[in-house]
Formats: C-alpha cells, sequence, structure tokens
C-alpha cells in the first residue's frame, strides 16, 4: 500500500491544488509565469513560475536553471495527458481524501520523531492502509498508462540529480562532508582493485598525454611497490651520457615542473629502460651488462652486478637503437630484466631477479629475435613484446614464464606521436607508461582475470 500512496500523492498534490481558479498567482520579481494545466472543464490544474530566460544566461548555472525550465516544461505535458485518463475516477478518489491525509500527517509524525515509535502507530497505520484496498481495482485500470507514469517518475529523479548537482556547487553540502566520501569510495576502489589477481592482457587504450617535455628519448616512472600516499614520480631524460634524475612530490608537481629533489647518479645509465621498484633505481650502467641499483633513501649504490653474456651497446637493442640492449621491469611477481645473448642467437632471454642482491633466479628463453623487437613489458609473470617502435605497432608475441610457453597475440594500441622510446607496466597503477617522441603518455590495459572472494582465500 506504500507504493500506492507513493503514485498517488504528486496527483492528489497536483489535482486539490488545482480548484483554485480565483487565486492570481503572483511570481517575485525576476520570475514570470511559465506555463499552467487545466482539465476538461477549463479548471486551473497547476500554475509553472519559472525564472526570466535571461537571468543569469551567461553561467554554467543559467544553463542548468534553462535544462531544468525543459524539464519542468515536459512533466506539465505528462501532467495534463494523466489529467485527461483520471477524470472519470476524480469524484471516487476525492472521498478517499481525507483518508490519506490523514496517513500524511502519519507519517509526518513518524518522520519528525523516529524514536517514539510504539507498536498503536504501526496498527493504526495498518488500518488506514488497509481502508485503501478500494483503491487497487482503480489503479488497475491504469495499467495502460504504467509507461507513462515510469516516464514521469524517470523526469523526477534526473530534476533532483540536477538540483544535488547544482546545491553542490552552490556549496550546500559541507567541505569536509564531501571529502569523507570521496576517501571512502577512493578505499572501496582499493579494495576492489586488491580483489583482482594476475591475469590476460586484453586490450590496450589511449594514450593519455600527461606533459610534452625533454628529447625524443627519455623514462619516467613511478614506484609500483609505494604505498598508495606515495606518489612520487622519476624523470630520466635521454638515452645516454647523463646521470641526472629528476624527482616530483606528485604527478600533479610533475605535469606543472615543481621538483622536489634531483639525484646525480655515480654512473650514466644506457638505454631508457629503468624502473623504480620499492624505493630504488634499477639501471644499465652505460657501456657495460652491469646492473645498478641506487637507493633514493641514501643516495648511494646499494648494489651493482653484471648479466653474465648480456649483450650491451647496440648489440641486441630494440628495432629503435639507443643502448636499449637491457630492459629493467617489474610487476607483480617482482624484478626482471630482458636482454639477449650469443649463446640464445640474439633471442630474447627473460630473468627474475633478487631486488636486494640482483642474483637471477631464473632464467627463461624465448625464440623471438631482440633486434626485431619495437619494445616489451611483462604483466604478471607474461612477457608482452610489440613489433615496431613506430605508427602501427601492436603486441605481436607473448611469453608466459609460468608455463614456458609463447603465443603470437594481435593487441593494436595507439602510437599517438609515432615513435616509442620507452613502455613499462605499472602494477600498483594497472598501467604503462611510455615516452613517446617527446610526450610523457600513460596508456590504460585491461586484463581477463578471475576475482577472488572471501571464500577462496
Amino acid at each position: 500500500m506504500w507504493s500506492l500512496s507513493v503514485v498517488l500523492n504528486p496527483l492528489l498534490f497536483l489535482l486539490l491544488f488545482g480548484y483554485c481558479p480565483s487565486v492570481t498567482i503572483r511570481p517575485k520579481e525576476g520570475w514570470q509565469v511559465y506555463s499552467s494545466a487545466q482539465d476538461a472543464d477549463g479548471r486551473c490544474i497547476c500554475t509553472v513560475v519559472a525564472p526570466e530566460q535571461n537571468l543569469c544566461s551567461r553561467d554554467a548555472k543559467g544553463r542548468q536553471l534553462r535544462q531544468l525550465l525543459e524539464k519542468v516544461q515536459n512533466m506539465s505535458q505528462s501532467i495534463e495527458v494523466l489529467n485527461l485518463r483520471t477524470q472519470r475516477d476524480f469524484q471516487y478518489i476525492m472521498r478517499m481524501e481525507s483518508q490519506i491525509k490523514g496517513l500524511r500527517s502519519k507519517f509526518r509524525q513518524i518522520e519528525s520523531d523516529r524514536k517514539t515509535l510504539v507498536n498503536k502507530n504501526f496498527q493504526e497505520l495498518q488500518g488506514k492502509m488497509e481502508s485503501l484496498q478500494p483503491l487497487i481495482p482503480v489503479l488497475e485500470q491504469y495499467k495502460a498508462d504504467a509507461k507513462l507514469i515510469s516516464q514521469f517518475k524517470e523526469e523526477i529523479r534526473n530534476l533532483s540529480g540536477v538540483l544535488m548537482g547544482i546545491q553542490e556547487e552552490m556549496g550546500a553540502y559541507d567541505y569536509e562532508e564531501l571529502q569523507q566520501r570521496v576517501l571512502n569510495l577512493e578505499n572501496r576502489l582499493r579494495n576492489c582493485m586488491s580483489k583482482l589477481t594476475c591475469g590476460k592482457l586484453m586490450k590496450i587504450t589511449g594514450p593519455q598525454t600527461v606533459k610534452t617535455s625533454g628529447t625524443r628519448f627519455g623514462a619516467w616512472m613511478t614506484d609500483p611497490q609505494a604505498s598508495p600516499k606515495n606518489n612520487r614520480v622519476w624523470y630520466m631524460d635521454s638515452y645516454t651520457n647523463n646521470k641526472i634524475v629528476k624527482e616530483y612530490k606528485s604527478m600533479a608537481d610533475f605535469v606543472a615542473g615543481v621538483e622536489s629533489r634531483t639525484y646525480n647518479l655515480p654512473f650514466k645509465w644506457a638505454g631508457t629502460n629503468h624502473v623504480v621498484y620499492n624505493g630504488s633505481l634499477y639501471y644499465n650502467k652505460m657501456q657495460s651488462n652491469i646492473i645498478v641499483r641506487y637507493s633514493f633513501e641514501t643516495g648511494r649504490v646499494v648494489t651493482q652486478r653484471a648479466l653474465e653474456s648480456a649483450g650491451f651497446h647496440n648489440v641486441y637493442p630494440y628495432t629503435w637503437g639507443g643502448f636499449s640492449d637491457i630492459d629493467m621491469m617489474a610487476d607483480e611477481l617482482g624484478l626482471w630484466a630482458v636482454y639477449a645473448t650469443n649463446q640464445n642467437a640474439g633471442n630474447i632471454v627473460i630473468s627474475q631477479l633478487n631486488p636486494d642482491t640482483l642474483q637471477i633466479l631464473n632464467t627463461w628463453n624465448t625464440e623471438y629475435s631482440k633486434r626485431n623487437a619495437g619494445e616489451s613489458f611483462i604483466i604478471c609473470g607474461t612477457l608482452y613484446i610489440t613489433n615496431s617502435h613506430l605508427t602501427g605497432a601492436k603486441v605481436y608475441y607473448a611469453y608466459s614464464t609460468k608455463t614456458s610457453t609463447y603465443e603470437y597475440t594481435d593487441i593494436p594500441f595507439h602510437n599517438q606521436y609515432f615513435h616509442m622510446s620507452m613502455l613499462d607496466y605499472n602494477a600498483r597503477d594497472r598501467a604503462l607508461y611510455g615516452w613517446n617522441n617527446g610526450h610523457q603518455v600513460l596508456f590504460n590495459v585491461t586484463l581477463f582475470h578471475i576475482i577472488k572472494t572471501e571464500d577462496d582465500s
């Protein structure tokens, strides 16, 4: 019976106030009579007043108010249609008016003081609801109008949403309350993300251009192991003859060019395939196959180790050259190095490394030529290789370290600025960081994954 009251209340409200033909509505200054509705006998049902159309027409809220006016006009038309269809049962509904008014007062009493509810209130309400049972046959006659009523309710919901938006813009909600709501949504998102397990790459979308800076070649990155509050960005311009690393406290500072610190590395780097993992920078020492681990916290080299038999200094680079022989990367499973050796005929070799000591934990030999690879990145232990660094490139080959098997793929991505010299996956952001011809870009990835439930853990 509650649903019946909800449907009839707006109709009765409009009908009751329509029987006041002698009352002249005088809109306030700055308002005008926008529309009115009459029944078949010429009696006033409702009158709608609205702001003058030239009021606040030049600002954003003016546009929203004009949209509201259109919504109100649509509602007025819907009300007229409903009025014509309900004339035959108007007298019957009027007889039920006093009972419905009684219900309204009861509901107001309940809303004003919910703590004083007792069983007697509910019994009285139940009796009132039972007295409205005869309305059911009447409402059944309006089944043909169900679609129209549904549209009417949807219009009301849309108007409520627009009004809520205007209220928020005008400061109707407290800022701290809104901030708390945002934090709650972020926590729910993180909880959802934490349930996502490793998956297979299905799609790459984007890119989103974050910034345009530096030379054609370089690297930029965040730490996938950092806490959610730590959003530092590191920036390494050029692929050779440089050892200056710039640090930014946040992505916003990076975009604005506000540096928080610079690091002068003890050795110059080679290529653009560096990675930051758990507070340390891992990079290839120039003109060598040595991997260097540099701690940002202490500002010193923690350890360095040679990748035995790994080609370096443009012996086995990616298709674009740039001393990109050794590619450091990280994913959900840890730290990795991708390179090529003479023993594997110049084909790509994948090694998982101990992040502390740089010792090789395991190695996989693929059959894909390093010189024919445009770039590569690793997700959940699977290495994905692109077939070019130029326009038209796509992810062409995937090698799973879990099963030691490979497959050919066809996953295109948009090389917007024609030349890709860095493409690395960040497990925390679930995104690909790219250096696209002097543009720092982000790609979204779509993974086919399984969501763990509490029963599975």
